[in-house]
């Protein structure tokens, strides 16, 4: 009988050993998922309350680079055609500050969008998530539809994704 103990050990342990090499990792990557979440919410969430406080400064910084790029490109091509010759590092410093430039653009962005709507008057439901990449469905009380907000992790920390998740800009 002690012949039979140690062969069904000798098979316990290994199972054993490989439940916690395949369960360990899932608890962790589910914990690190629930980190992710409230990262990506809480990212979103200041985005669009920078937006209501007309923080613009603080604002910037929560943007991917691919919206702060195309914004300034687009500024860029907006000020060149009144005339001005502001460089593309000129209009990119202005908005780190939260200056004029950005002050105007911003407030023409605000007079066609209301993120209280967003805040106070939508429902977020966390969608996929990946690495370096989630989505947030927000829902408007009297929409059908939800706008699927993207999110992208840059530099360790969670931006929103406007330019990707909103323009209809066509480069030309």
């Amino acid at each position: 009988m002690l012949v039979k103990r140690s062969h069904s050990f000798k098979i316990f342990l290994p199972a054993i050993a490989l439940f916690f090499c395949l369960a360990v990792p899932a608890v962790l990557r589910a914990a690190d998922t629930g980190a992710d979440i409230d990262d990506i919410l809480t990212a979103a969430e200041s985005a669009f309350q920078n937006m209501a406080t007309r923080d613009y400064a603080t604002l910037w910084g929560g943007l991917t680079a691919e919206t702060r790029r195309n914004v300034v490109k687009s500024v860029g091509k907006a000020l060149g055609k009144a005339g001005r010759d502001d460089t593309e590092e000129q209009i990119r410093t202005d908005f780190e500050k939260g200056g004029e430039i950005a002050r105007e653009y911003w407030g023409a962005y605000l007079s066609q969008f209301d993120p209280t709507m967003v805040l106070k008057e939508s429902r977020w439901t966390m969608g996929e998530i990946k690495k370096d990449r989630a989505e947030i469905a927000i829902r408007y009380k009297k929409s059908e539809h939800d706008a699927i907000l993207k999110m992208f992790r840059e530099g360790g920390a969670w931006k929103v994704g406007l330019d990707e998740t909103f323009s209809t800009r066509q480069e030309k």
